[in-house]
């Protein structure tokens, strides 16, 4: 058998958290209009809310990630006060 000399980690910890956790994320393929510091949200809906969604998105002619950008958007936007 041939043995590696070093092992490769999957990923490197990073040595400050609160800079990786605030880095943007590379940016995909599709450009859009996002801003460059982004971050995953999950919420829980109910499966008829979620279906409602969707349809409204679909309507639309745009993604559900979208939609509800704009929604959260047009709710907090950084006219009313601005950062927390």
């Amino acid at each position: 058998m041939t043995e590696r000399s070093h092992k490769r980690a999957f990923t490197a910890r990073p040595a400050d958290p609160e800079s990786w956790v605030k880095a943007p994320e590379p940016r995909s393929a599709r450009g859009g209009g996002a801003t460059n510091f982004t971050a995953r949200l999950t919420i829980d809906v109910t499966p008829d809310l979620r279906g409602q969604i969707k349809i409204a998105a679909f309507q639309r002619g745009v993604t559900v990630a979208d939609m509800l950008r704009e929604l959260l958007a047009r709710e907090f936007s950084p006219a009313e006060g601005g950062t927390p």
